[in-house]
Formats: structure tokens, C-alpha cells, sequence
């Protein structure tokens, strides 16, 4: 038997690059002496790369240069598929997407491309108001940039992980994705509600 199933498996580059730009806080993975080195940061997709920085001090940024190896997840959205939503009888299980990459990292040195993919990134995340513009010459960013390290990753590797439910019949598919959506609106509200 084939792990993970074939039906899960996404490949399509556009469907993982939307979900990129649409959940750009990613988990950046790297290994120092068998030790993972694990952080949270959003990251900007460009043409094969992505682009990103961290702050100088995280003990990650010593490893994101000289064209070390990481991995990446991206997580969409996800959430508990009951069987109660299915015509068929099923079986309770997750429906969830995520995106790992793998790929090789080198420091951005220029305090210029920097400041500039942070614009770059502060743009994406404005979109599609754009009620901020964050400026090359913000006096901020001069302060701001001596303490982050900037670094780019070649993607080597893709994998779309999209599961979905698409081993049922097409009416438990939509009843499914149906779920994904009320479940997500839901589960956010009463979340805050009760830590915030």
C-alpha cells in the first residue's frame, strides 16, 4: 500500500503556492547536531524561493546560510470530520492542508534587499486594502535592520498535502468541505472567547 495515499497528494505547484500567500506563517525547520531548531515566522513565495527574516539572536539564524538544508510546513486550514455529515457510514477522521517544502537556504547580507523583502512581505499581508505602506525610508527599519538576519530558500522539494475526503462519493466530498468551512469560522471565535 502507497503512504500517503495518492488521493491526498496534491502536486499542482498553484495550489500550494495559494497556499502559501494565503497562510504565510510557516514552521521553518533546521538541524543543528541532530537537534531540530524549530520557529514560526510568515515567509514571502518569489519564483522558486522563499524569502524571509528572523532576528539576529534566534540560535535558527546561524543556520540559515551557506546553503544549509530546512524544511517548511505551511498549514491551511483544517479541522474534525464527523460521520454524522456523510450520506454513507464512515469512520471519524481529520480533514486538514498543508504544504512541506524542502530546500536550501542562503543569507540575504544587503541591508537594502532586506528592508526590501520586508516591504515586499508587509505588502502581501496589507493586501488588498493596503491601509499601511511600509517605506524604504522609515527611520524605523534603519534601527530595525541591524537586528534581523534576511535569508532566501531554493525550494527543492514539494509536497501538497490535501486531505480532503476525496476517497467518498461526490456528495460526502462537498458535505465535507462544507464542514471545513463552518468548522474553521466556528472554532476561531469560540476559541478566543475562551483565552481572550
Amino acid at each position: 500500500m502507497n503512504y500517503p495515499p495518492k488521493q491526498h497528494q496534491d502536486d499542482n505547484h498553484e495550489h500550494m503556492i495559494e497556499v502559501i500567500k494565503t497562510y504565510p506563517l510557516a514552521i521553518l525547520i533546521s538541524v543543528k547536531d541532530n537537534v531540530p531548531l524549530i520557529s514560526h515566522l510568515p515567509l514571502i513565495y518569489s519564483e522558486g524561493k522563499l524569502i524571509g527574516h528572523l532576528d539576529r539572536y534566534n540560535p535558527q539564524a546561524e543556520l540559515l546560510k551557506d546553503s544549509n538544508d530546512v524544511t517548511v510546513i505551511f498549514s491551511g486550514p483544517q479541522c474534525y470530520i464527523s460521520p454524522s455529515i456523510y450520506s454513507t457510514t464512515q469512520l471519524p477522521t481529520w480533514n486538514y492542508i498543508m504544504v512541506h517544502l524542502k530546500g536550501t537556504v542562503k543569507e540575504i547580507a544587503d541591508p537594502k534587499a532586506i528592508m526590501q523583502s520586508m516591504i515586499d512581505l508587509t505588502s502581501l499581508l496589507e493586501a488588498p486594502e493596503h491601509k499601511y505602506t511600509l517605506a524604504l525610508d522609515n527611520p524605523r527599519m534603519a534601527q530595525f535592520i541591524n537586528y534581523v538576519r534576511g535569508f532566501e530558500i531554493d525550494i527543492t522539494h514539494w509536497e501538497g498535502k490535501f486531505k480532503l475526503s476525496q476517497d467518498k462519493k461526490p456528495s460526502d466530498i462537498e458535505s465535507a468541505r462544507n464542514e471545513l468551512i463552518r468548522a474553521n469560522q466556528e472554532s476561531i471565535k469560540t476559541f478566543l472567547d475562551q483565552v481572550f
